[in-house]
């Protein structure tokens, strides 16, 4: 009966999650400089973001942030600035003894906990996804649809982002794409740092519509 409802929610969903953005931008990052690991770990952080927005959605929060400007912003300002300050460590970064990165032997040992908690909060903390959740929840899927079936949609939109942004980093993390970046040494850190403190300037930006 819902397969429809369903269909439009995973396209939507493909578009959404393919367009680049800070997400997209930190598992690029830290499956580049840390490896395969911590790009899956950061990408499994950035899926479990989307229980944050798929449970305030259900439970009506979402809605209450969208009508306050007040809250928005300070979401908003909250988001922008851990982007800052990803972006300027990053931007702050020393060339090695090599000038590079040390492909397959991470230099800088880089834990589990603290990749995934990269990608949650990144995720997690994003206004516009608070929006685009609250647009799927409120005008894509119809209101009368059991509360059970729209928890299955989160479930899927979480398993779908993980997924996606592992094979992301599966990608980037392949030898020979980060020994192309190794080249750049430490430029390719501050090539990071410029994207992710330009999307924390494009999110403080951003205004409630």
């Amino acid at each position: 009966m819902y397969w429809a409802e369903f269909l439009t929610v995973a396209l939507i969903h493909l578009l959404a999650v393919a367009s680049p953005g800070p997400d997209f931008a930190i598992v690029v990052r830290e499956s580049v400089a840390h490896g395969r690991r911590a790009g899956i770990w950061t990408a499994l952080g950035v899926g479990t973001g989307i229980f944050v927005h798929v449970g305030y959605s259900l439970l009506g929060i979402g809605l209450i942030v969208s009508q306050s400007i007040v809250l928005f912003n300070a979401l908003k300002w909250l988001a922008a600035a851990y982007l800052f300050y990803i972006g300027i460590k990053a931007l702050r970064a020393k060339p090695s003894g090599a000038d590079a990165l040390e492909v397959g032997t991470d230099a800088e040992a880089r834990s589990p906990r603290g990749a995934f908690m990269t990608g949650f909060v990144t995720n997690g903390l994003n206004p516009k996804a608070t929006l685009f959740f609250l647009s799927l929840f409120t005008v894509v899927i119809n209101p009368h649809t059991p509360l059970a079936v729209q928890v299955g949609y989160g479930v899927y939109l979480a398993f779908a982002t993980a997924l996606w942004f592992c094979l992301v980093a599966l990608l980037f993390s392949q030898q020979r794409v980060r020994a192309g970046f190794s080249r750049m040494g430490h430029w390719f850190d501050r090539l990071m740092g410029v994207v992710l403190v330009g999307l924390g300037i494009k999110l403080a930006f951003t205004e409630l519509r």
